[in-house]
């Protein structure tokens, strides 16, 4: 449980009671995730229990790999809403897509990944994996990025 602090926490304590950083309150609150702290009269910013609640919910959501305009939809929803609980099944379900899909690819990864584990055993005078990963470097087209699929809002 974390303390209760009727004046609020400055930036450093909101992100050590978050288990985030002051660089992320700093760019959530750039993304419109959590409003700006309450400046006092010297400069601090000062945030309270429920921003640092909040923070805590989008650190939960990131690390479910959600990306920022899924948590903000999550944000703004009412839980005693009964229409803003399908808003956020919908939300979830098109997360689980995604996750499911990142999965089959991920197979298909380490798939690749063990076959070209398996080119090489060290025994010959050239190492195998790295050749053939210059001929897959040669393959691959200018004009489309290598690697993982990048995901809007991650």
């Amino acid at each position: 449980m974390q303390p209760h602090n009727p004046q609020g926490y400055r930036i450093g304590q909101a992100a050590a009671l978050s288990g985030t950083s002051a660089a992320t309150i700093r760019f959530y609150e750039a993304q419109s995730l959590l409003r700006p702290g309450k400046t006092s009269s010297n400069s601090y910013r000062f945030y309270s229990d429920s921003d640092v609640h909040q923070l805590r919910f989008i650190r939960l959501c990131r690390a479910m790999d959600m990306t920022l305009d899924e948590v903000r939809t999550l944000l703004a929803l009412d839980l005693r809403n009964k229409v803003d609980c399908n808003t956020a099944r919908v939300t979830l379900d098109e997360h689980l897509c995604h996750v499911r899909q990142r999965l089959k690819e991920l197979k298909t990864l380490e798939k690749d990944l063990l076959a070209l584990r398996n080119r090489c055993d060290g025994q010959d005078a050239n190492c195998h994996i790295i050749e053939a990963l210059h001929q897959q470097a040669e393959q691959l087209p200018a004009d489309k990025p290598a690697g993982r699929s990048a995901r809007p809002g991650l």
